[in-house]
């Protein structure tokens, strides 16, 4: 194997994973010869060193394999991706990602871990340098033609994006330089105008946008009629929703597909010229609901199997227990969340690294003890695992450890924490997708007739 092969190989894993996982995976094949040290003075050129074919196999099998072999149906770019939950799902509906943005570095390396890219797929991390939304000087038709140059065409544009307030401040200045109305003047400045400016750019089909259950009041109501106003002025029919938000959106709880409760507001639009969008409302998505709804307990390691290090320190165990009876005592409803084997989780939030709080396991600790006792007794409750957090959010599914995770607990708690469900968009993916073929189908026409 040429030195240049398997330096390439190394450099490309760096970006994934640090260089002592890559050395321990070497040392897998018997031969305890590497070390991170050794990784880095090789990538620096500081020490002549030659991969096995072997050792080669063995680091090219961490990189993650196709979704599925066979053709895929259509295309979709994921905007503002975390680690590809909603990607998942779009891909298990016969979708292929040829663009993903994610701007935290850490996000990327677990998504580059879990999602297959081939040589089409572009990955971005600043969407800015796409939209060129953070230079004022350039037009409105420079930008169109930067995004177009360098965003593949696609049918479905995924974006999670976080909300932020609009303001119309500015507006004279721009009126002064013959510069346009509509979004490009009232979502300038936040991360909805990439989403719009992408949008108009490249004319998917269809769209769909995830964000959490207050967007719908963010800003006294504000931000969602803007955004709404916006999708509408783009051409795109919204479900079950009118543009000036007179109709309620959909929000769906993760609860009927994973022992979660995680509440998030997903609009769906679809091109009003290609008429696709008649009679669709993700308020059918009941109909695609699981038979059966895995257990808080199926998603559980056993407890033989869990570090020790996941169990709660009896002074954070403490706290945490003082803390709720003190809001006990004046009637408020602030506490741990002390989670059962059939009982649903509260919402996993980004925050979890910090204390675990919101879903502790509960390990039979028990509540007729002694108070000191209690506190120090060894069945305290516990976090949740890495492993445990992915098949709470549907990443994996129960029993399964397969989604990989390439940074440390905390980088992990707080991607899962920003993530979405994954089973929610499996089914909003399977709802959308004849729409999405049918509109195919209509715009190859046109393409046909226009030849």
């Amino acid at each position: 194997m040429k030195d240049e092969e398997g330096l390439s190989l190394i450099n490309q894993l760096l970006e994934i994973y640090d260089q002592g996982f890559i050395a321990e995976t070497l040392n897998e094949l018997g031969f305890d010869s590497w070390c991170r040290e050794t990784i880095n003075r090789w990538v620096r050129g500081k020490v002549d060193r030659k991969l096995s074919h072997g050792e080669f196999e063995h680091l090219q099998a961490l990189f993650p394999k196709p979704f599925q072999s066979s053709g895929h149906e259509f295309r979709f770019v994921d905007l503002f991706a975390g680690i590809g939950g909603i990607r998942r799902g779009f891909e298990e509906a016969g979708g292929k990602c040829v663009f993903t943005s994610e701007w935290n570095k850490y996000a990327v390396r677990t998504y580059k871990a879990n999602h297959y890219n081939d040589s089409e797929h572009v990955f971005n991390e600043d969407i800015r340098e796409v939209t060129l939304s953070d230079r004022p000087e350039v037009s409105e038709k420079e930008a169109y033609a930067h995004i177009d140059k360098l965003i593949p065409d696609h049918d479905v544009l995924l974006a999670g994006f976080p909300c932020q307030p609009f303001s119309i401040a500015g507006v004279s200045k721009k009126n002064s330089l013959g510069r346009v109305h509509g979004f490009e003047c009232n979502t300038q400045g936040t991360l909805f105008f990439d989403v719009a400016r992408i949008i108009e750019a490249k004319r998917p089909s269809a769209f769909l946008l995830e964000n959490v259950k207050n967007l719908k009041s963010h800003d006294k109501g504000k931000t969602f009629k803007i955004i709404l106003q916006t999708l509408d002025e783009l051409g795109y029919e919204v479900a079950d929703v009118n543009y000036d938000g007179s109709r309620d959106p959909k929000i769906i709880d993760a609860r009927h597909f994973v022992p979660q409760h995680r509440e998030r507001i997903v609009l769906v639009g679809f091109r009003r010229d290609l008429d696709v969008h008649q009679g669709f409302s993700l308020k059918a998505i009941s109909q695609h609901f699981p038979e059966q709804v895995p257990s808080f307990g199926d998603i559980l390691d056993p407890e033989d199997q869990v570090d020790e290090k996941y169990i709660l320190t009896p002074k954070l165990w403490k706290y945490l227990y003082d803390y709720a009876a003190k809001h006990k005592a004046k009637g408020n409803g602030f506490g741990f969340g002390l989670t059962g084997t059939q009982d649903v989780a509260r919402t996993l939030s980004a925050r979890y690294y910090k204390d675990g709080s919101e879903i502790l396991v509960d390990r039979g600790w028990d509540m007729d003890a002694g108070f000191d006792d209690m506190i120090n007794q060894s069945n305290r409750p516990r976090r949740l695992t890495p492993a445990e957090c992915a098949r709470l959010m549907g990443f994996d599914r129960p029993g399964e450890s397969n989604f990989k995770v390439p940074v440390s607990d905390t980088q992990a708690y707080k991607q899962f924490g920003n993530s979405v469900a994954v089973p929610v968009f499996r089914a909003v993916a399977k709802m959308m997708k004849p729409r999405i073929l049918e509109a195919r189908i209509k715009n190859e026409g046109r393409r046909t007739e226009a030849a």
